[in-house]
């Protein structure tokens, strides 16, 4: 596992003495992680750098916290990808908030003011370690699944909001992005940690020191290229350093770094899916095996610690018990968490789409219970007709009002965040459509295999679902969930005790079938509990 973090920010920490010093660059990185990762914590991408050059953007003054807010890291300068993917930029911290996988510590991540008068992104920064293994149809991303692929997140964090940028106002930020590029004089700080100027690191010139001397396939003549072309050479690189973020492995590789892989090991437990097994069914097989435990091997202290953890490094009876109530799937009068039908081992998440039933209990709890049922929500035909009524601000309608992409709000009924419902069959986003299709109708077919599979049948099977999390590490990504609204573990798990109950009574609007399959009480949640700090490691 690499240290992803340059020494300009591990000094700031009093960490640089963890570092490579010579030239900053993480231990065995390719040259493209190095320069991507260079790029991901470059500033000068902003709107707010284009139209106010050289001045800071307030909204970076602070890193907001579910407690006091601290100084940011960027204070002084404009919005980059690292300021709501932190890592270990507050570990010092007075609060002691820790190592972040990722994520940053808000409820809804702040993004630059703009004559919009948003101040907030939509939903809670999601952790990016492991976020870009593929589900069962491919990549996609973001809570709503918008883009297809790491690289069309990319473009569209450098040319959106977070980074200041409004609908309609994309080429003017790939214009200005390429100008940054241009004119970079190889003597800011980034430049002197990562082998110089722009121009020559993208270029691959000869006298660019050989760990950021970039493959071919990853090299751009700066000299000549279009703004497109610089922007695209940019985008692949940010996708390379994130795409290589994951949890710890050892050689063989399986997961090695929490209390719970451990356990698996200790105990001879299969640790990966065999060939042609699926997450889940791999699951199963492990649960199975586990049942056969006569004599479980703990785990405990003398099989490591926490550095960055404020708990022991165990996993004894009550992780035991709470990973066999995840696993288990609630049939008749059997207890189950059944939480593994979405975050199947070892990944701990399906990289799917499902409806927790969250948005519907949050809509309910703003403006009285059964609203969410009743609430008005276009069919297909409707919408797309619609657009500036019903759908997100784009490019082609970037006065789109986007109600059901919004946060809850009691002053403002019909406002919720309907999640994939957005996307799905949106015209104007036709990049992840084939995916989103396919993952439509396999909910669509979770209760009705005969469904047709067609866009108007399954727009409404979108309604309020949103992509699975991974629960790897979860004490380095709170707050939970994509509203960010429960500050601890405890929480998180409870809710599913109503949502289940709501779904099996047939009473929660678009219910996941397998909300049907929990059955947990207020005496569960410890325990599950239990099992997911289980899970946490040290990621640095």
């Amino acid at each position: 596992m690499r240290l992803k973090i340059p020494c300009m920010f591990a000094a700031m920490l009093g960490l640089a003495a963890q570092l490579v010093q010579a030239g900053g660059e993480a231990q065995n990185d390719p040259p493209q992680i190095a320069i991507g990762e260079r790029l991901f914590l470059e500033t000068r991408f902003a709107q707010a750098n284009f139209a106010r050059p050289g001045k800071a953007d307030p909204s970076l003054e602070s890193t907001l916290t579910i407690n006091e807010p601290l100084r940011g890291p960027f204070a002084g300068q404009t919005m980059n990808c690292r300021a709501c993917h932190l890592v270990d930029e507050q570990l010092k911290a007075p609060q002691r908030t820790g190592m972040r996988t990722y994520a940053d510590f808000a409820h809804r991540s702040p993004v630059p003011a703009r004559e919009d008068k948003q101040v907030f992104a939509s939903r809670n920064a999601m952790q990016m370690v492991n976020v870009s293994i593929a589900g069962k149809h491919g990549q996609i991303f973001h809570f709503d699944g918008e883009f297809n692929s790491m690289e069309d997140l990319v473009r569209g964090t450098f040319t959106g909001r977070n980074l200041g940028w409004l609908p309609g106002e994309e080429a003017e930020a790939i214009k200005h992005l390429a100008r940054v590029i241009r004119e970079d004089d190889g003597q800011g700080e980034l430049a002197q940690e990562f082998g110089g100027s722009y121009r020559k690191v993208l270029s691959g010139d000869a006298t660019v020191p050989a760990a950021f001397r970039l493959p071919a396939e990853y090299r751009v003549d700066v000299a000549k290229a279009s703004d497109q072309e610089i922007f695209d050479a940019v985008a692949k690189l940010v996708a390379a350093y994130v795409n290589d973020l994951e949890f710890a492995k050892d050689e063989a590789g399986n997961y090695s770094g929490s209390p719970y892989d451990q356990f698996l090991r200790l105990n001879n437990l299969p640790r990966t899916p065999a060939q042609d097994e699926t997450p889940e069914q791999y699951s199963q097989r492990l649960l199975q095996a586990v049942h056969k435990l006569d004599k479980p091997k703990f785990v405990d202290k003398s099989h490591g610690e926490f550095a960055y953890h404020p708990q022991a490094f165990a996993f004894g009876e009550m992780e035991l018990a709470g990973m066999k109530l995840f696993f288990t799937r609630a049939e008749g009068k059997t207890r189950g968490g059944n939480c593994v039908s979405c975050h199947a081992a070892p990944h701990f998440s399906d990289f799917g789409f499902h409806n927790s039933g969250l948005t519907q209990v949050n809509y309910d709890a703003a403006h009285g219970a059964g609203s969410f049922a009743k609430l008005s929500i276009p069919d297909l035909d409707t919408r797309n007709k619609q657009p500036n009524k019903y759908l997100p601000a784009t490019a082609q309608h970037p006065k789109a009002m986007e109600p059901f992409r919004r946060p809850v709000d009691p002053d403002h009924p019909g406002h919720v965040d309907l999640g994939m419902w957005n996307i799905f069959a949106n015209p104007d986003m036709p990049a992840p459509q084939a995916k989103l299709k396919k993952i439509a109708c396999d909910l669509a077919h979770q209760d009705r295999p005969r469904r047709l599979c067609k866009d108007r049948v399954l727009l409404p099977y979108t309604i309020a679902t949103f992509k699975t999390p991974v629960l790897r590490d979860l004490g380095h990504s709170e707050p939970y969930m994509h509203t960010g609204q429960f500050t601890n573990l405890k929480e998180a798990v409870a809710v599913y005790i109503q949502t289940s109950a709501l779904a099996r009574a047939g009473q929660l609007r678009n219910a996941d079938v397998q909300l049907k399959h929990i059955s947990i009480n207020n005496e569960d949640v410890d325990v599950l509990v239990a099992f997911l700090r289980a899970l946490n490691e040290d990621y640095d």
